[in-house]
């Protein structure tokens, strides 16, 4: 079992749900990314989601991509966002980590490569948001090879055939996209089928189901889990309050903290 799989059954014991926040590595810079990752873990986030800074951010909305652009223009690349998943690994060594990126970070890299990178420093599951199942070959069987689990997109126009194959490849979780378009904090409608899709990847055997795309408050991660998903994904939310207060790193930390908080509290599931 890895870190996922650990943490997915424990939930389930304890009647919880899964907070995960997305975060793109090395934003604002090295030391205060890891002070924000610090803060998200000790605040409740069961699992962490994070990024690379890329210049051409396929699904990202403007405040991830200005996310981006920050640690880019900081001077920050892949070898920096590898030494500062090390670090996180060494003092959080139970946490699951996955990765969510685009392909031309890997193929730089070299697939193999950067599989292997992965492994060493500690990293579970990479989903990789612009390769479509069909051509996912090439990366998964990479990922296997180093243990690392391949993590696929659940859209919310899948067809029955698309929801069997992500099913099949998928292992750690499954992402389940609320709706089309690309991230962001203000745009928080869901596609009315997200029942429907959750129910079929149920009957496909799917890994645990974590719903993101649009999850900002509290309300729609208590929603998430009364449609049936695992747990959900929050981004854009959590990078407003970094760009909001990237020069008050007090500030930032205390409402992210508090912010962690209240969306964790809202996976506590009702037992009556």
């Amino acid at each position: 079992m890895n870190r996922f799989d650990n943490l997915f059954s424990t939930l389930k014991r304890q009647n919880q749900g899964a907070f995960v926040p997305f975060v793109t590595l090395c934003d604002p810079d090295f030391d205060r990314s890891f002070e924000i990752i610090q803060t998200l873990v000790e605040n409740g986030a069961d699992a962490l989601e994070l990024g690379f800074p890329f210049s051409d951010p396929l699904l990202d909305g403007p405040v991830i991509q200005a996310a981006n652009k920050r640690a880019l223009d900081a001077g920050f690349s892949t070898a920096a966002c590898f030494e500062l998943l090390a670090k996180i690994r060494q003092k959080y060594p139970t946490i699951p980590i996955s990765l969510l990126l685009c392909a031309n970070l890997v193929f730089v890299a070299g697939i193999e490569t950067f599989y292997r990178h992965c492994q060493s420093v500690g990293v579970d599951a990479v989903l990789i948001a612009d390769v479509p199942l069909e051509f996912a070959q090439e990366f998964t069987q990479y990922a296997q090879k180093y243990g690392i689990a391949p993590v696929f997109i659940c859209p919310p126009n899948a067809d029955q055939h698309t929801i069997n194959a992500i099913a099949a490849q998928t292992q750690g979780y499954t992402y389940l996209v609320s709706r089309a378009g690309v991230t962001s904090a203000e745009n928080q409608a869901c596609a009315t089928n997200l029942d429907h899709l959750i129910a079929a990847l149920r009957q496909a055997n799917a890994a645990p189901i974590l719903q993101g795309f649009g999850i900002a408050s509290p309300e729609q991660v208590k929603q998430a889990l009364k449609t049936g998903a695992d747990g959900a994904i929050s981004g854009s939310a959590i990078v407003k309050i970094i760009e909001k207060h990237r020069h008050n790193q007090l500030q930032l930390l205390t409402e992210l903290a508090e912010f962690t908080r209240i969306m964790k509290q809202a996976t506590y599931l009702d037992t009556h």
